[in-house]
């Protein structure tokens, strides 16, 4: 399955699991990100890390390490 980390820029994808950190999960469903919940991967920081995201209407920032545990499928 492929993940959140490693969608290019521009990119549209969908949710499908929020991998198994239960603090993590929280943490990712408290900031809208939910399994079913469509994403844009709009850019990321020149060194690759942290990745800016479209969710919702509003732009989301996530470190790479965590956006590697973020199952994803394409749109």
């Amino acid at each position: 399955m492929p993940k959140l980390s490693d969608v290019p820029p521009d990119s549209r994808v969908r949710i499908r699991d929020l991998g198994n950190s239960p603090l993590l999960q929280r943490r990712l469903m408290e900031m809208g990100l939910v399994p079913g919940t469509p994403v844009r991967v709009v850019r990321r920081a020149p060194l690759g890390d942290p990745i800016d995201l479209e969710v919702r209407g509003y732009h989301l920032s996530l470190r790479e390490s965590e956006a590697g545990l973020i199952e994803v499928e394409a749109l």
